[in-house]
């Protein structure tokens, strides 16, 4: 096998490709537009719309997204609590089961090689979510892969804020 080696000082500098890229980056902003109002149309509350975004995030171990839609949901009034054990969701009593529907058909998405997972997260969600709800968590979730490939392809990089004074 042939194995091409990169040019010296290349390896570990990305492109941004939505800056690279810009028309095919304002396409992905302007779905991501389109998705925002479906998902408001369903019903989504702005919570579980970033519940979904972190969820998806996690999955992907997007750092850029992560930041960006914990401080989202922190600022629409999401707790530190359920923030910090999305990713056991299954294994606590604080999401309800819309939530719950939402996060697995999100998962199932974002991982959609699990077919037994898919089947059982879509019969959850037949049950608790509507077909415009159902519609709306999917492309919810579609939207976020995307921007999630964009940013950890990219090597987007998270930058710390300072910390809010004591006291």
């Amino acid at each position: 096998m042939h194995v091409i080696e990169p040019a010296a000082g290349t390896t570990d500098r990305r492109v941004f490709v939505d800056q690279q890229s810009p028309d095919a980056y304002r396409a992905l902003s302007a779905t991501a537009e389109a998705v925002r109002k479906v998902a408001a149309d369903a019903g989504l509350d702005r919570l579980l719309v970033e519940l979904i975004n972190i969820r998806v995030s996690q999955l992907n171990a997007c750092a850029f997204c992560l930041g960006l839609h914990t401080t989202r949901a922190l600022r629409a009034g999401e707790t530190t609590q359920r923030l910090g054990v999305l990713p056991a969701w299954r294994d606590t009593e604080l999401f309800d089961p819309r939530e719950r529907a939402a996060l697995a058909l999100a998962e199932a998405t974002t991982l959609p090689t699990d077919e037994d997972a898919q089947t059982s997260a879509y019969g959850i969600a037949r049950s608790v979510l509507s077909e415009d709800e159902i519609s709306a968590v999917i492309w919810v979730a579609i939207t976020m892969n995307a921007f999630n490939r964009v940013s950890v392809l990219s090597k987007h990089p998270v930058r710390g804020r300072a910390a809010a004074p004591a006291g």
